[in-house]
């Protein structure tokens, strides 16, 4: 899920919130996040935290700030009835 957060917060312009089945899948999903920030569009990530437990992992990329959770961390957190005034788009995946 995107939300567009220009307009409702001065410190970021995007949530990106997403979730892995496991703690191990939520890492690989932040550094797939990370690899694909920086080598094709440019973007250094600021910060990362959370990857020891990896129940909840944050990618602070500024303009764009992306947060990884295990289906139980989403569901405790709830981020996307936080900020459910922004505006969205969902994402589903797709089997590679």
């Amino acid at each position: 899920m995107i939300l567009d957060m220009r307009g409702i917060v001065d410190y970021t312009d995007y949530l990106v919130i997403c979730t892995g089945r496991t703690p191990r899948q939520t890492k690989a999903i932040a550094t797939e996040i990370r690899g694909v920030l920086k080598k094709e569009h440019g973007v250094e990530i600021r910060r990362v935290e959370g990857e020891k437990e990896a129940d909840w992992i944050l990618v602070d990329a500024l303009d764009i700030v992306v947060h990884v959770f295990t289906p139980e961390a989403r569901d405790f957190y709830r981020l996307d009835r936080l900020w459910r005034e922004a505006p969205t788009e969902r994402f589903q995946s797709t089997p590679a």
